[in-house]
């Protein structure tokens, strides 16, 4: 599977997940899992550094809250992410991307694996008919060819 963000996205995504007001470093990560429908869950060692070098640029600044350090988009973050609209639609439009490709492996992981259960459970009483055998290659192969001959070249 592609990654979700590529070079320089996940910075202006954590402009775009500050913009609604300031977040703790696991808040945005929780926020990016969800949002990514769980294709990108990063850990502290990406987001942290990430960070880092936001305030480093004046893009966000750092306020205590209790044990935690909330980050908050500045106005030059804003200014950054104003002239970045566009960028961040193609962003917003990759995650989007992203969860629905897992969306679709799930779905057919959950197909194998229940058909797979259904058929080993056959095998224990009784084998496997050459019925059943050639039923599974057929219907197999005309979802394939149906499935691909959805996909857009």
């Amino acid at each position: 599977m592609p990654p979700v963000f590529a070079h320089g996205a996940l910075r202006l995504y954590l402009l775009a997940l500050l913009e609604s007001g300031p977040k703790h470093g696991y808040e945005l990560i929780k926020a990016l899992k969800d949002r990514s429908g769980g294709t990108y869950s990063p850990s502290a060692g990406t987001i942290y550094p990430r960070l880092g070098k936001l305030e480093e640029d004046g893009l966000v600044a750092t306020e205590p809250a209790g044990r935690r350090t909330n980050y908050r988009i500045t106005a030059a973050g804003l200014a950054e992410l104003d002239r970045r609209r566009e960028d961040l639609a193609g962003v917003e439009n990759s995650i989007a991307l992203s969860a629905q490709r897992l969306d679709v492996e799930l779905m057919l992981q959950k197909f194998r694996d229940e058909l797979c259960a259904d058929l080993r459970r056959q095998a224990r009483r009784h084998p496997i008919s050459p019925v059943t055998l050639e039923t599974v290659r057929t219907v197999l192969d005309e979802a394939r060819v149906a499935i691909r001959s959805t996909l857009q070249s």
